[in-house]
């Protein structure tokens, strides 16, 4: 299965704006690469006016369906294994490891986000990073570049490497157009104690494929295709 998983140092860090970016790239260049995450919490909350929600947002970035990139979806702005206790509705770690491989059977490429950071549950015994294992893709992870990123960062990329995740790397994002001493030292710091490519995706100010695929034409997605360490 070729493709990436794309997680967070938290919530709210470009996970999804870095997954839409990517496909919508790869699209540029001639690859028909799809989107999917496939548990979203939070659909009921209304979307910003000028961003959609994360489901619609890949969707637009490949040109698909938002049912097709979040097969499971919850209401609540919450956790999602709380989500799925309130609406007394399990979550099948066999059901959304299947969304995936069937998928990738319909794209030559697939960009998985995952909700949340690597440790959030889905349930009492399954996690984002089980679900990231089973599926044994390359992993990008999207990160603020401001203070406090070092930490975050260096325990995201230990907690995959504990699990023998493969990491293709991480991204800083949104990069600031005039990037300032913080910004740089953090880059470089996290590229030396975590021993991994750190690269940065600008601010994308439109919800369109055209301002996506500028932003991801940015990012060395062919290398992080074909393996990194």
């Amino acid at each position: 299965m070729r493709g990436l998983f794309v997680t967070g140092t938290d919530t709210g860090v470009g996970k999804t704006v870095l997954a839409a970016a990517i496909v919508a790239a790869l699209r540029a260049e001639g690859v028909a690469a799809a989107a999917l995450k496939p548990v979203m919490t939070g659909v009921d909350e209304p979307a910003t006016t000028n961003w959609p929600h994360d489901h619609e947002l890949l969707a637009r970035a490949f040109g698909g369906r938002p049912s097709e990139v979040a097969p499971l979806t919850f209401g609540p702005a919450v956790p999602p294994h709380l989500a799925a206790g309130l609406l007394s509705t399990p979550i099948s770690p066999q059901r959304i490891e299947r969304a995936v491989r069937e998928a990738a059977t319909r794209a030559p490429a697939v960009v998985v986000e995952g909700v949340g950071g690597l440790l959030v549950p889905l349930s009492a015994t399954y996690d984002v990073r089980a679900l990231a294992r089973a599926l044994g893709m390359p992993l990008v992870i999207a990160a603020r570049p401001g203070l406090g990123t070092i930490n975050h960062t260096l325990l995201t990329l230990e907690a995959a490497r504990l699990a023998g995740l493969t990491v293709a790397g991480v991204v800083f994002t949104p990069w600031p157009s005039d990037p300032g001493r913080i910004e740089e030292s953090n880059r470089e710091t996290v590229a030396r104690l975590g021993k991994v490519e750190v690269a940065t995706l600008v601010r994308v100010e439109r919800a369109e494929p055209e301002s996506l695929s500028r932003a991801g034409g940015s990012l060395p997605i062919a290398q992080w295709l074909g393996g990194a360490r």
